[in-house]
């Protein structure tokens, strides 16, 4: 039996100037968990959205055999260490990205619905329309319970205004969550916006523009609050509590870091806002510290995370591809630009697999957050070259907190909507009761 000598309800914050920590989940909440039906050993279930632009290279992705013996494709590769948490399902289509006509616009379409199903409307104007998202029908359940409802975190700039491809709006590229259908949510690639939105004291950004100026840590200001608890603690939550602070500790020295780089070499930094490394690599990493810090605190249990967006141009010198990944993803069966597509396909990929590492690595409960987690980590396209919504990619990392049955190739009959996948995750996160229809949908997926 564990005995603390304090019992804290699960909203337990630290607070002083601009700051509002969360904590992680401790022993010491037992108590209150079990008034609401959980244990420290059974935490919720969060959920998350990972997207990657252009399409995959999907003879590298797929693997050519189903069920518990299937085989780790060359992008797949970065997930071997976590097989057994891994569920890939093939077949899924997005037919809301087609084209109805001549009409452009297949990035921005295929983008638009990828959450929702809905067909975009083509407009350049203030009247776009898409669907509510899967993420936010999570949050509309899941979000009753914690500070964010959700949270949006993306790595390149956007522009929500004008006509970015065709004749369709840059929203419809630029993000990934719709709060309704009229409703696109922003996503945040500035790494300390997103950390004092975890952290910081709503409504209280003066006091923490005056803590930067003095270069003082968000942990300094909760010191007092700090050691009032740790004295009312059991060891093991101690310890909890301590590494979970040099997480946060490690994360803002990081984003010091590069705002101090920054001022000192303005010049390095022309083609990034203030608070952006400006080494792609450097900002993914710190990005996904942020979500997997909102996860194990409970400031949120829904995420969408954007690697890069739709009609991404960034080109990927580091990897022997000095062409723009769009330009590249039309690689028209030419080997060599399909070998450079691969590359950009495997790099994003360890971005992800870095950070399920880091989940796996990280106490939740009796487990992990990657065994109390779902997230979905795919793409707009089946076949980038030609823009076809269909034979998605879609590899689906984490436990659900039980809900889930991972280490499976799911084959599903061919062209079945990616909506009904977003139907069952949804049932698997609790979230699912009254939700009966998303986009094309025509029901749940069996044996998820």
């Amino acid at each position: 039996m564990i005995i603390t000598r304090t019992a804290l309800p699960r909203r337990t914050f630290l607070r002083g100037a601009g700051a509002a920590l969360a904590l992680p989940l401790l022993d010491a909440m037992a108590p209150a968990l079990s008034a609401l039906g959980r244990t420290a050993a059974a935490p919720p279930a969060r959920l998350g959205f990972v997207f990657v632009p252009n399409g995959l290279i999907l003879r590298e992705f797929l693997p050519q055999t189903a069920g518990r013996d299937f085989d780790l494709p060359r992008i797949l590769a970065p997930l071997a260490p976590w097989r057994d948490h891994l569920t890939i399902v093939s077949g899924l289509a997005n037919a809301a990205g087609d084209a109805l006509d001549a009409s452009s616009g297949p990035h921005s379409r295929g983008s638009g619905c990828w959450l929702s199903g809905m067909r975009a409307r083509r407009t350049e104007g203030a009247d776009i329309e898409a669907g509510k998202t899967i993420d936010q029908y999570a949050a509309d359940v899941l979000g009753r319970e914690t500070p964010l409802a959700s949270l949006q975190l993306a790595l390149e700039p956007n522009f929500m205004t004008g006509n970015c491809e065709g004749g369709y709006s840059c929203a419809y590229i630029n993000t990934l969550s719709w709060r309704t259908a009229t409703l696109p949510l922003p996503m945040e690639t500035n790494p300390r916006v997103a950390f004092e939105r975890l952290f910081g004291e709503p409504g209280d950004a003066a006091a923490r523009r005056a803590q930067r100026k003095i270069d003082r840590s968000i942990l300094d200001g909760v010191s007092e609050d700090l050691a009032r608890l740790q004295a009312t603690l059991a060891p093991t939550d101690q310890r909890t509590v301590n590494e979970y602070l040099d997480a946060v500790r490690d994360v803002e020295h990081r984003i010091q870091q590069t705002e101090r780089r920054a001022a000192d070499e303005p010049e390095l930094e022309q083609d990034a806002p203030l608070g952006i490394p400006p080494v792609f690599e450097d900002h993914a990493r710190l990005m996904f510290d942020l979500l997997l810090l909102a996860y194990r605190a409970d400031v949120t249990r829904v995420a969408t995370f954007q690697i890069a967006r739709e009609l991404s141009h960034r080109a990927y010198t580091e990897l022997g591809v000095p062409e723009a990944h769009h330009d590249i993803s039309h690689h028209g069966n030419r080997a060599e630009a399909m070998e450079k597509n691969t590359r950009i396909n495997e790099f994003h990929m360890s971005l992800f697999a870095h950070f399920v590492e880091r989940l796996h690595a990280t106490p939740d409960g009796d487990g992990s957050l990657l065994d109390n987690v779902i997230l979905l980590y795919g793409a707009a396209f089946g076949d980038g070259n030609l823009h076809v919504p269909h034979n998605l990619p879609v590899a689906l990392l984490g436990g659900g907190a039980g809900r889930l049955r991972p280490g499976r190739h799911i084959a599903a009959t061919f062209d079945t909507p990616f909506m009904n996948l977003g139907l069952s995750l949804l049932d698997k996160v609790g979230a699912g009761r009254g939700v009966e229809r998303m986009g094309d949908s025509t029901g749940r997926l069996a044996d998820i």
